[in-house]
């Protein structure tokens, strides 16, 4: 299957553009759309709240997905390098035209996915050493982390957690996802963060 992505932050703006420019590759290359995802959703939702985690995860050898560039799938590197790596576990190729980018089985997108990733890793090692810098800032304020003593519950299910959470937001991911992870209500998880603030 062929896949024709098009995404837009808001009603305001049109699909026409990215969809002109699909068609315009698809005519040069010999190439026909079998099915479009279009979608209207910020960027910086969780992808698997957009088409196009659904989309990710029923793709097989062989699929194609075109897009008009790779800002179309992520704005977070994180976010878009899970994207490329889970196509490329399933060989099914990535296109984006204005980029010139094309993510296959092939040498080359294995050393540009090895590019991605490394600049991956240090942008996680990055919000690493930002939290662990945060953290130990509250605390050469006097600020205690976690929840404030003589509250309700001495030991918070969250507690012993604040870095990772820290960094589970500080990179884009929804207050949702984080509760999901540790098997809290956003409710709990909202309370928490305050108490670390």
């Amino acid at each position: 299957m062929i896949y024709g992505y098009i995404r837009v932050s808001t009603n305001k703006q049109t699909t026409e553009n990215q969809k002109y420019e699909i068609q315009k590759f698809c005519r040069k290359e010999n190439i026909k759309i079998d099915r479009w995802v279009e979608e209207t959703i910020s960027a910086t939702k969780d992808i698997n709240s957009r088409k196009l985690g659904k989309l990710i995860k029923t793709l097989q050898a062989g699929d194609i997905v075109i897009a008009s560039e790779i800002s179309r799938l992520g704005r977070k590197l994180l976010e878009v390098m899970a994207i490329l790596h889970s196509c490329m576990s399933t060989e099914a190729t990535i296109i984006t035209i204005k980029d010139n980018f094309r993510l296959d089985a092939g040498i080359q997108s294995k050393v540009l996915a090895f590019a991605f990733g490394l600049a991956a890793e240090i942008e996680r090692n990055l919000i690493s050493q930002r939290t662990a810098e945060a953290l130990a800032a509250r605390k050469a304020t006097g600020k205690k982390l976690g929840r404030p003593s003589g509250t309700r519950n001495s030991k918070h299910k969250l507690s012993g957690h604040e870095e990772t959470i820290i960094s589970m937001l500080d990179s884009g991911q929804s207050k949702t996802t984080v509760a999901q992870k540790f098997k809290v209500t956003r409710e709990t998880l909202r309370e928490f963060i305050k108490g670390i603030h």
